[in-house]
């Protein structure tokens, strides 16, 4: 025998075949593309699942673990799935439970997860941290799959089954949404409303022949789990008809005051899969660039208890709304949903229309329930034929017994009792195979009343099986429950256009320099207005008293007068701005004095002033009684003092004066009043302590001072006890025209301005102005005064209620002048 050689042995075990390699790359790319398309990427057209959900779902029911018991580990339930149904990585199957569990990534979540399952920005913690079970539309979607309602398809391994599709009570395909990426292909499709598409169901249900506009009706559009805008529906109806559409969405945002000096764009809702840090990184990388101008600040203040809420800080002179339109062109503020609705029909992938898509869903649906009628019905006939051989068995049971005790064996039993009471082999194995305690307790009605009842229930079903519309019916009703039971109201507003008015020309970024009035108000509030409307005397709403106004421009400066005789100076751009109509007057939606200026303890805000230096100046005057005239003088300062008070004096009022016709007033606490020509009170500089303004009695303090015309103010005069606590006595008012003050020389004593009743013995509060002089409660609300009074020492009218505030005519209510026409139309 010779000698083998290793070669020889080479040669015999090689077996090398010559194949085209162009033939080899196209069979193993179908392949690989076919189980892409088949098995992992695209959803079922009748549950809306791919198979990696569907192995989920099933495997979790299979567990137990639905929303009636505790939470599991979701490592637990993706060990399970990959070892019997999903030959896959782990890595797939978990993100795949987890963005069936995100009420941000599906309308309708099918996992109640427990634990970080992630956020719009993050993913989720890992799966040996987090927990699962079904939620309650999961169980309807495998409701009824032990009914023979789907089929089962060997798994990977052929030692276990999976179902083909899921029973699917609701329509997940278009309620959830689907994405995915295959070979060739790809699908999105958007989530829709539960109730909005039952509707649409059952329309089709009635009318098989409807049209697409019809069932727009019901379906106007997307319902995205995170809210938001669609803007034009035209990208709707096209992916409704064709299958391919693209839309608009937009972020839901409000512009409100966010800080006491700064306006903000505040976002409540984002587009759908769009988080906050991404938009967040967008505007700073914005900022960076300088595409975007105007932004002070972002802040994520987003958490569970209220939401979404991103704010973004507008910078004082920037347009909130130009900016908002630059921030939905430059971040994800507006972002573009391409629909694409592929999904698998009968096993081959299909662009579906709306249409479509509902008549793939509602013929599964017909199908399920009639496998589920035909085995329902099955087993009540199975058990109606069982129920009548044991009324047969009962009838006789001490025979039935006597021909059990006395057969030698089963099968004999069995052919007696068959020969016996003319029984088939299944009723006589039945009645065999019963324990004998059981047998004895069994009643002939109650099996009586369970035939029939088992009659009717198969009467009913056989309708249901026999007449297509009956089935059609139970339909129709069962979706309707399903969509009581888990139907929430619509989240996305639907919009024609952008929502906002059209323009000539874009809205400038930056806020104009426009004329406007800053204004004080009794209570401290402080805003802007851009008009001052005539305002009416009579039937005036709730509202707070204007105290002082001055003029200026919206990008212009002014200063705040304080009672420790400083001035501030502030710009007219920080100020909220306000609308002043005949019918309001309120200046509610002001910032509070304190939260806009870095005001001392005790300091608060008297009078405004223009700051300009060729102005006649600003007139003082001081609770000891001390006026001055200050020149104008402007320093490089945010704050500076204006004069030089005494120990426990304080600023009680101020004026800028106009020209030097007006007179100056002093109304002290007991009651004495003064007024002079403002030209008698010479100008002095800025560190001046003033001079003489009225001789006060001993005791006295000044309650009011301020600007006069004595042809046209009238003086308002409010006593009381002055051991009462503040704000607590109503007091008794007098109104009194100014003209029956005699006019007198400054640092005199001035004359009696009110008669005091018993129990009375100060002014609580005073006030000189513009005819006629309102007053207002604490609450803002109006207080009325008594009618004029020509006894200029007369005594007063008891009030209803505490005055806290009192001004001459609010600021518009004159019809404007020339002078003031003049500067608006500048």
């Amino acid at each position: 025998m010779a000698k083998r050689t290793i070669d020889d042995e080479l040669n015999e075990e090689e077996h090398i075949l010559d194949v085209d390699v162009t033939q080899e790359m196209e069979t193993s790319f179908l392949e690989y593309a076919y189980s892409v398309i088949y098995s992992r990427a695209l959803p079922d057209a009748r549950d809306g699942l791919k198979p990696v959900q569907r192995r989920i779902l099933y495997s979790m029911d299979r567990m137990g673990v639905r929303p009636n018991v505790g939470h599991v580990k979701c490592a637990r339930v993706v060990g399970q799935v990959m070892g019997l149904l999903h030959p896959h990585g782990d890595t797939a199957i978990y993100d795949a439970l987890v963005r069936m569990g995100q009420p941000w990534a599906v309308r309708l979540p099918l996992i109640d997860g427990h634990g970080n399952f992630g956020s719009l920005d993050a993913g989720p913690a890992a799966m040996r941290y987090t927990e699962c079970r079904m939620a309650e539309p999961a169980q309807a979607m495998t409701r009824g799959i032990d009914e023979d309602t789907v089929d089962f398809k060997p798994n990977y391994d052929g030692k276990e089954t999976e179902p083909v599709v899921l029973p699917a009570a609701f329509p997940n395909l278009l309620v959830n949404g689907a994405a995915g990426i295959a070979v060739g292909m790809a699908t999105n499709i958007a989530p829709h409303n539960l109730v909005e598409v039952v509707a649409a169901l059952q329309q089709l249900l009635k009318n098989p022949d409807i049209e697409l506009d019809e069932l727009m009706r019901h379906i106007p559009g997307p319902d995205f789990p995170t809210g938001g805008k669609i803007v034009g529906l035209d990208g709707i109806r096209d992916a409704y008809a064709t299958g391919r559409g693209s839309m608009k969405i937009r972020a839901t945002t409000r512009i409100e005051k966010v800080t006491p000096r700064r306006m903000g764009i505040v976002v409540t809702e984002l587009p759908y899969m769009v988080g906050p840090e991404r938009v967040i990184e967008q505007i700073k990388k914005g900022v960076q660039d300088k595409k975007l101008t105007g932004i002070a600040d972002v802040k994520d203040l987003t958490d569970l208890a209220h939401g979404t809420r991103l704010v973004i800080e507008v910078k004082n002179g920037i347009n909130p709304e130009a900016l908002l339109e630059q921030l939905f062109k430059a971040t994800k503020l507006e972002d573009t949903f391409a629909i694409n609705t592929v999904a698998l029909v009968e096993g081959q992938p299909r662009t579906l229309t709306l249409k479509e898509m509902l008549e793939v869903y509602l013929d599964h649906r017909l199908d399920v329930t009639l496998r589920r009628t035909n085995h329902r019905l099955a087993k009540a006939e199975e058990r109606l034929h069982l129920v009548r051989g044991l009324i047969i068995a009962i009838a006789d049971i001490d025979d039935v017994i006597a021909i059990i005790r006395s057969s030698d064996d089963a099968a004999q039993a069995r052919e007696r009792l068959m020969g016996a009471f003319d029984l088939d082999e299944t009723q006589a194995t039945y009645i065999l195979d019963m324990q004998l305690r059981r047998l004895t307790k069994f009643s002939t009605i109650e099996l009586e009343k369970e035939a029939d009842e088992l009659a009717s229930t198969i009467a009913g079903l056989r309708e249901i099986i026999d007449d297509p519309a009956v089935l059609r019916k139970l339909v129709g009703t069962e979706l309707a429950a399903v969509a009581k039971e888990f139907g929430t109201p619509r989240r996305t507003v639907l919009l024609a256009s952008s929502g906002a008015p059209a323009r000539a020309t874009a809205a400038p970024l930056e806020v104009p320099d426009d004329p406007c009035w800053v204004l004080l108000s009794g209570s401290g509030l402080v805003a802007r207005t851009d008009v001052l409307a005539p305002l009416p005397t009579e039937g005036r709403a709730a509202h707070d008293v204007v105290v002082a106004k001055v003029r200026a421009t919206a990008q212009g400066e002014f200063g705040v007068l304080t009672n420790h005789g400083r001035v501030l100076r502030c710009r007219a751009i920080e100020l909220p701005t306000v609308s002043l109509t005949a019918t309001a007057a309120s200046l509610q939606g002001g910032s509070l004095a304190h939260e806009l200026w870095p005001l001392e303890a005790g300091e608060r805000p008297l009078g405004l002033t223009t700051l300009d230096p060729e102005s006649l100046g600003l007139v003082i005057g001081t609770r000891q009684g001390v006026v001055k005239r200050v020149k104008p003088d402007l320093l490089a300062r945010d704050s500076w003092e204006v004069i030089a008070l005494k120990d426990g004096d304080e600023v009680v009022g101020a004026v800028e004066l106009s020209d030097d016709s007006k007179h100056l007033a002093f109304l002290t606490s007991d009651a004495q009043l003064l007024h002079f020509p403002a030209a008698n009170v010479r100008p002095q500089g800025r560190t001046g302590g003033g001079m003489a303004g009225i001789k006060l009695a001993s005791g006295a303090s000044v309650v009011w001072f301020g600007a006069v015309d004595p042809a046209t103010d009238d003086v308002v005069t409010i006593s009381g006890a002055s051991s009462s606590l503040p704000g607590t006595e109503t007091g008794s008012a007098k109104v009194t025209p100014l003209s029956e003050y005699p006019s007198k020389g400054r640092a005199t004593g001035g004359v009696r301005a009110h008669r005091f009743l018993k129990g009375e013995d100060t002014l609580l509060m005073a006030a000189v102005g513009p005819r006629p002089v309102v007053a207002a409660a604490a609450s803002g609300s109006p207080v009325e005064l008594p009618q004029t009074n020509g006894r200029r020492d007369g005594s007063g009218t008891p009030l209803t209620q505490p005055v806290t505030m009192l001004a001459g005519r609010e600021p518009g209510e004159a019809p404007r002048t020339a002078e003031a026409e003049t500067l608006f139309e500048e």
